[in-house]
């Protein structure tokens, strides 16, 4: 599935995430873009609009919000709803959550295999597009595993693999 949504476009998310991407979507069009039309104006009733920076500041900061505005539209246009339990079992996919140790350092962490729209690596929540995420992808419970990463090779064993 990882490397399939560059070809089909599609974008994996959860419900929630959808969900909280829509609100997103809407509260920008409706107060970002009402708050923006505000600062516009303000900026032009301050004259000269040749010499006028924070009416460029505006102009800008609006181009900023509907480029957001574009990019969550394409987000949305794209995605596909997943759901855990119509994944198997049996290997690391997307959604998965597992439980790693690493072989250097005995300790163990558990991470959850999300799109990289939905990606936190303060939840521990990482990216299936990731250099961990590409890594664990189709391995099996028991498996050790070496993942190249920038600072070096992680080396982990799969102790558990969860929905």
């Amino acid at each position: 599935m990882g490397d399939n949504n560059k070809s089909n476009g599609a974008v994996y998310l959860t419900r929630e995430r959808l969900v909280e991407l829509e609100h997103q979507l809407h509260e920008l069009k409706l107060k970002g873009r009402a708050e923006m039309a505000q600062k516009i104006h303000e900026a032009r009733s301050h004259g000269d609009l040749s010499e006028n920076a924070e009416y460029d500041a505006a102009k800008e900061e609006q181009q900023h919000l509907e480029l957001r505005i574009a990019k969550l539209e394409l987000t949305l246009a794209r995605a596909q709803i997943i759901e855990s339990k119509d994944l198997p079992n049996d290997k690391v996919y997307i959604l998965s959550s597992v439980k790693l140790k690493d072989l250097e350092s005995k300790e163990s962490v558990t991470y959850l295999l999300v799109s990289p729209e939905e990606a936190d690596f303060e939840k521990n929540k990482i990216s299936v597009t990731s250099p961990i995420g590409k890594g664990l992808m189709g391995k099996t419970q028991g498996e050790k595993i070496k993942i190249p990463v920038p600072a070096g090779t992680l080396e982990y064993e799969i102790l558990e693999i969860t929905r």
